[in-house]
């Protein structure tokens, strides 16, 4: 791996198997450019809700989780829209893994979201949310373009791969953000 190489930490905000954001990561993964990898995370259901008593001797899950996200460039959050707000699940590993304050493994992490729904809206109102929670956590959020796909069902052929060609040309131009925005901070981080 050279160093111009960027590692992506892919979350999926769903719990179903065969979720349509999980297809949509697994897609992600495929349209990666050369030097970019995407592991996608099998952390997220495992992680026990979120108590402030456990804090200081968490879970296994989350200190592997943790460790994870800061071993990576930067994170890419494919997610559903539930009750046109953010799963769940994912708020729960978000709780988890901000902490603790000041010093979080998402503090200066870039973040892509992308997202589909079976909705006209797609994941919009989703990753509104989003954008506004990790300001909390100091993490740059790429402005665009969005990947907000609706109609899920008809994103996907039969094998699960993305056919939508609209969405397919927007990742690309994410993931070169995503390297652009790692790149400069690698620069920074030199420079100081």
């Amino acid at each position: 791996m050279s160093t111009a190489d960027v590692t992506v930490y892919g979350i999926v905000g769903s719990l179903r198997e065969r979720s349509w954001n999980r297809m949509l990561l697994e897609s992600a993964a495929r349209l990666a450019p050369e030097g970019v990898t995407v592991t996608i995370s099998e952390l997220v259901g495992r992680l026990p809700l979120f108590n402030e008593d456990l804090l200081g001797r968490e879970p296994e899950a989350v200190t592997r989780m943790r460790a994870e996200v800061a071993a990576a460039d930067a994170l890419m959050i494919a997610t559903p829209e539930y009750n046109g707000g953010v799963p769940g699940v994912l708020k729960n590993a978000f709780d988890w893994i901000s902490l603790p304050l000041g010093a979080s493994v998402l503090q200066g992490k870039p973040v892509a979201l992308i997202g589909t729904s079976p909705g006209r809206l797609g994941t919009a109102r989703c990753q509104f949310e989003l954008r506004n929670m990790f300001v909390f956590s100091q993490s740059p959020v790429m402005p665009g373009p969005e990947v907000v796909m609706p109609f899920a069902h008809e994103c996907f052929d039969e094998s699960g791969h993305l056919k939508d060609p609209v969405a397919t040309e927007r990742l690309g131009v994410l993931f070169g953000k995503l390297r652009a925005h790692v790149a400069a901070s690698r620069l920074e981080a030199a420079v100081r």
